[in-house]
């Protein structure tokens, strides 16, 4: 098991906010900014804009990190 979600500090457009994530989950988003050379804040960000109001920013994190991995598997 990956264990509880973690509290991580991230600022979105010049606002502090945090979000609970599984270690696993962190660390491919984590990886994910790293490869695509951009700050973690950065892609949190362009997560949070195209999330809409259904989801919270965890899960939308989650659901990146699934997407960015199903498309790592198709190629």
């Amino acid at each position: 098991m990956t264990g509880r979600p973690v509290k991580h500090s991230l600022t979105l457009h010049g606002h502090r906010t945090s979000v609970s994530l599984e270690a696993p989950f962190w660390d491919a988003f984590v990886k994910i900014a790293a490869d695509q050379g951009k700050p973690i804040n950065a892609l949190a960000a362009e997560v949070d804009a195209e999330r809409g109001t259904d989801a919270g920013l965890a899960s939308a994190i989650r659901v990146f990190v699934l997407r960015n991995l199903q498309k790592q598997i198709a190629h």
